[in-house]
């Protein structure tokens, strides 16, 4: 670290690396990065090839100020590394359509962080990441994991209670987008507002809004009100206006991806809808990816296209940067991150994953206590860190009736049934990436007649 930094980046072929790429490039004046290693799977190899040209470009222009090395060997680009940064996704885009997409046919919501989608993308990738995990405690162990990985939430869980690993952060580009549309919706300076962030990855809510120190939550919420709340609008959720007396009652600022819960009808009519005109959020973003990769091949191109918003990245080099610089440079600045509850949110578990503000410190984040949930959306939340601990031990564990419990407590699927159905499907689509639910060479979503690998009757439900 004394002669620079090593930054290794797991998904290194991800279409949203410019993002990071240009942050470190801005940074570099007090983040000394010497080298950022991109590496990728072999599937990934093409896609690695024509971004990390395209970094390598974005670094020229700026002078050099750190090498850009490509590889598909992650123990290398593991090694010695400062600090390692995960956005990958396992069976890429293909598998997010079909977590997408099966729910739907169910008449259940598809999403790839939420319902039937969120548990799936869980169940696939933490067996990647804990191996990841293992991997740096034997060639990086002084190093900072920070996660971007979806779901980021349930990941941070995982490694917390299972990798025997504390130096983990997880993060997403919600709060940051949230406090940005705070700050626009009160047409004053950022340095002006704080905003107080309560609750889980994409169960989160600014729970009180500073202007110069005076709480304003209330006016904020009566100006969002008037705009139909477009400013805090994620681009890949359907922006349904809240109601407004509910808005109110609520008191609290809610992330996009709360619309899945409160509106759950009309997200599931979109979400249909959507399936047969243009296809999953999936498929749209693939149109994207082509999109964007077709610009990156561009020899010419030297720094990140602004097309890259539509992607639904935006912040991602804010997030991330800010993050590594933070701890880097002991700044001690407050920054909203998924870390280790330990009492900031009194209804938690104090081991649990949270998404909170805390002090950034060489020694990792420090939750700001926040006290109890509010009442209105302590069980909602209460009920997803439930469903997030049963996917955790699902994926480690690789037993079907907690993978099942998982699914049928999660408040988007309607009934024990629908639950069953879901799971066996999904379970069935995404076999080449779950080994972890394979007994004796046979799968454990399969049953016989007489009963299933784990005793489960066969078909339809026990009848009392």
């Amino acid at each position: 670290m004394e002669q620079g930094l090593k930054i290794a980046t797991i998904g290194g072929g991800s279409s949203y690396t410019p993002e990071l790429v240009e942050g470190l490039i801005n940074r570099h004046d007090e983040l000394p990065v010497r080298e950022l290693w991109l590496v990728d799977i072999e599937a990934g190899r093409e896609k690695l090839e024509t971004v990390g040209a395209l970094a390598q470009r974005m670094v020229a222009r700026a002078g050099n100020p750190f090498e850009v090395v490509l590889t598909l060997n992650r123990e290398e680009a593991l090694k010695g590394a400062d600090f390692v940064t995960t956005q990958f996704r396992v069976g890429l885009l293909d598998a997010r359509a079909k977590d997408e997409r099966i729910p739907l046919e169910h008449h259940v919501i598809g999403q790839e962080t939420n319902g039937p989608g969120g548990l799936f993308k869980g169940l696939r990738t933490i067996p990647v990441i804990l191996d990841i995990v293992n991997d740096m405690k034997r060639l990086c162990p002084d190093a900072w994991l920070i996660n971007f990985t979806n779901p980021s939430g349930m990941v941070t869980e995982a490694v917390l209670r299972y990798g025997d690993f504390k130096r983990v952060v997880g993060l997403c580009n919600g709060p940051i987008g949230i406090e940005r549309g705070i700050v626009k919706t009160l047409g004053v300076d950022s340095s002006r507002v704080y905003v107080e962030f309560q609750g889980l990855n994409h169960m989160v809510f600014a729970r009180r809004v500073f202007l110069d120190g005076e709480d304003v939550t209330a006016d904020v919420i009566e100006k969002m009100i008037a705009s139909n709340g477009g400013e805090i609008s994620l681009k890949n959720i359907a922006n349904y206006a809240w109601d407004p007396e509910f808005f109110r009652a609520l008191g609290i600022i809610p992330i996009s991806y709360l619309r899945y819960y409160f509106k759950t009808s009309a997200m599931l009519a979109d979400g249909e809808r959507s399936l047969h005109e243009e296809g999953t959020r999936a498929q749209v973003v693939k149109r994207v990816e082509r999109e964007l990769f077709n610009l990156y091949r561009d020899p010419s191109l030297d720094k990140k296209p602004p097309q890259l918003e539509e992607r639904g990245g935006a912040y991602y080099s804010e997030a991330a940067c800010n993050l590594i610089n933070s701890i880097y440079n002991d700044k001690r600045d407050v920054q909203t991150v998924n870390t280790r509850n330990n009492y900031a949110v009194a209804d938690i578990d104090p081991d649990s994953a949270v998404e909170v503000n805390c002090v950034i410190t060489k020694q990792g984040p420090i939750p700001l206590t926040t006290g109890e949930l509010p009442v209105a959306i302590k069980g909602l939340v209460q009920q997803i860190k439930s469903f997030e601990r049963m996917a955790a031990k699902a994926a480690v564990t690789g037993d079907y009736q907690t993978a099942l419990l998982a699914m049928t407590i999660n408040p988007l699927v309607p009934s024990d049934i629908e639950a069953r159905e879901i799971l066996d499907e999904l379970f069935e689509a995404h076999k080449e990436h779950l080994p972890q639910f394979y007994r004796d060479g046979k799968p454990v979503w399969r049953h016989s007649e007489e009963g299933g690998s784990n005793g489960h009757q066969a078909h339809g439900c026990l009848r009392l």
